[in-house]
């Protein structure tokens, strides 16, 4: 017979907060995660599937008792008082039930706020990101729907297709613009006002699908200066092909301000200087939005993967299962099959993908370089 105390811990019906963020399962190492976050405060966790399955249940709605039968049920193991009151006190401690005093947030009002040195360093530029994007998005909606977005798609897959026949004179041209220095300072702004582009297309499409946006500023490493923008709690959209727009968002965003110089370039004489600037822009503006989508970290192509594929620290995963492989087969055999796959692919992929990448560099600049 239950004690009474036990009884009436059970007939509890505790609550997560509302804000409280559970991610979808995703695999690190040889385990199945589920990460939780408190989107006031920033702090997140990791949590196995048992753990996510008792914590996702925690909805006021049901108590204790009906949720430790379908644990039983599902796991084969009915929870005792004591696994309940360790579990609601990590909960408690951390303030992620409803009831509990949340953690003050960080406030970000402060307006543009400069770290780092002269060499190295940053800069926010907005005090509100995601008010910032708010606008931006309401601005763009109407080119966000799914219709205008397919055409725009196509538009900018026939444009690649039309320069990928011109492959020969695109190269012959940059190889051209590369000894003409003030031509190519200003094709090198485009990019850099692409790239600006670039990351607050990451914002907008988070905007659109429910993420929100941290951050909006400028990143230096002189010479180099580059804008970013920080785009938080994307893991814990429900649908993977959210997270996938929102990282492949950036590399269209790059494509489709090629657009109109792609037009201007093929109204013009194929003779005509303005064009080899141009077949120099296209060239590498293509190539700025290609590369991105390369599996390789930290593009966004490697962050697209790994959320198509529900990983986690892909990269270092791959390279930590490859070591241990080397070193001890049978420590190995015990990540699951489907980690072995994956850890095993994403090595020797990632390697012949380097390999190409730097064959591939040498011979453009060669014939680049080449008069």
């Amino acid at each position: 017979m239950r004690p009474p105390e036990a009884a009436g811990l059970l007939s509890q019906r505790p609550r997560l907060r509302p804000e409280i963020l559970l991610s979808p399962p995703l695999l690190r190492g040889p385990d199945t995660v589920h990460l939780i976050k408190d989107p006031l405060d920033g702090a997140s966790f990791e949590v196995g599937p048992k753990e996510y399955f008792l914590i996702s249940r925690l909805d006021g709605e049901r108590d204790l008792e009906e949720i430790g039968a379908d644990y039983a049920a599902a796991f084969g193991r009915r929870l005792g008082e004591a696994n309940w009151r360790q579990l609601l006190g990590l909960l408690g401690a951390k303030r992620l039930l409803a009831g509990a005093a949340a953690h003050e947030a960080a406030d970000t009002s402060g307006g543009p706020s400069l770290t780092g040195t002269l060499l190295r360093g940053s800069l926010r530029l907005v005090a509100d990101a995601q008010a910032t994007t708010t606008r931006l998005h309401g601005v763009l909606r109407p080119l966000l729907r799914p219709s205008v977005l397919l055409a725009l798609l196509a538009l900018c897959l026939a444009m690649e297709a039309v320069l990928a026949a011109s492959a020969g004179t695109l190269l012959s041209d940059t190889g051209w613009l590369l000894r003409q220095p003030v031509a190519l300072v200003g094709v090198f702004t485009l990019l850099w006002l692409s790239t600006a582009g670039h990351e607050l297309a990451h914002g907008i499409a988070a905007r659109h699908h429910g993420g929100t946006v941290g951050e909006i500023g400028l990143r230096w490493r002189l010479p180099v200066a580059i804008m970013y923008c920080r785009v938080e709690n994307y893991r814990f959209l429900a649908r993977r092909r959210h997270q996938l727009v929102i990282g492949a968002a950036g590399a269209f965003a790059n494509l489709l301000f090629l657009l109109p110089f792609a037009v201007w370039w093929a109204a013009l004489e194929t003779d005509d200087p303005t064009r080899r600037v141009l077949s120099g822009l296209l060239l590498l503006g293509s190539a700025q939005a290609l590369v991105n989508l390369l599996p390789l970290p930290p593009l966004d192509g490697y962050t697209m993967l790994a959320h198509a594929l529900g990983v986690s620290g892909y990269a270092p995963q791959s390279a930590r299962y490859l070591r241990l492989r080397l070193r001890d087969r049978r420590a190995a055999s015990a990540y699951p099959r489907r980690a072995r796959v994956l850890y095993l692919a994403y090595g020797i992929g990632s390697s012949v993908l380097v390999c190409l990448l730097a064959a591939g560099a040498v011979t453009a600049a060669i014939v680049l370089l080449t008069p």
